[in-house]
């Protein structure tokens, strides 16, 4: 078993299976993070989060919704200023996660 056994204080998710895949770092809001291979960048997010980022309009939590890319409620930004909607996308090694940007009022594209 890896070392991603343990509950993230706080997060939204708790991981109960397939916990045995191997391990993917990545960066979430500057700060390092771990999920697992396979995991969408939402589910990657919310095992170590509360919320997926704030509403732009409402300033409300947002934890995704209809997870299937229809509902726009998981735009997240990318380092690189590119935005995918976290449902969608599998995490990769490495990847720079920035769940705050929307919060300050950018719409996503």
């Amino acid at each position: 078993m890896n070392n991603l056994s343990a509950q993230v204080s706080g997060a939204q998710l708790r991981r109960l299976k397939e916990r045995d895949r191997p391990v993917v770092a990545f960066v979430l809001d500057g700060r390092p993070a771990q999920a697992l291979a396979g995991d969408t960048v939402l589910t990657a997010v919310l095992t170590q989060a509360r919320q997926l980022r704030t509403n732009e309009f409402s300033r409300q939590p947002r934890a995704g919704f209809c997870m299937m890319g229809a509902c726009q409620d998981c735009w997240v930004r990318l380092e690189d200023g590119h935005s995918l909607r976290a449902c969608q996308a599998l995490i990769e090694p490495g990847m720079h996660v920035c769940t705050q940007d929307f919060a300050l009022g950018d719409a996503p594209p």
